[in-house]
């Protein structure tokens, strides 16, 4: 990247400048950074609300021990539901890359 840009610095036009992004066409780039977009926003969201299911978790047993099979019980569905959001994101991003 550096070598670019001093290649422009010495040069003074673009014409000697290497040609970096041969072959990418404008719709290939968008397509690849909707598909980083959708990648690290749809994850996360998942990862702030597993966060938080298992602080309440670790609360709750702390609070409340005899309960502690319950509530693990319930956190691990939510937390897979949670985790599913994330994989459809995932899905969403490889059907922007390869669509």
């Amino acid at each position: 990247m550096f070598e670019v840009l001093s290649t422009v610095a010495m040069v003074g036009d673009l014409s000697a400048v290497p040609a970096v992004f041969d072959g990418v066409q404008e719709a290939d780039a968008t397509s690849r950074a909707a598909a980083g977009f959708a990648m690290g926003l749809g994850a996360l969201g998942p990862a702030i609300g597993i966060g938080l299911a298992v602080r309440g978790a670790m609360d709750a047993i702390g609070r409340n021990p005899e309960a502690a099979g319950d509530i693990r019980t319930t956190m691990i569905i939510g937390a897979g539901l949670a985790e599913a959001i994330a994989i459809y994101a995932f899905v969403i991003s490889i059907i922007l890359l390869f669509a």
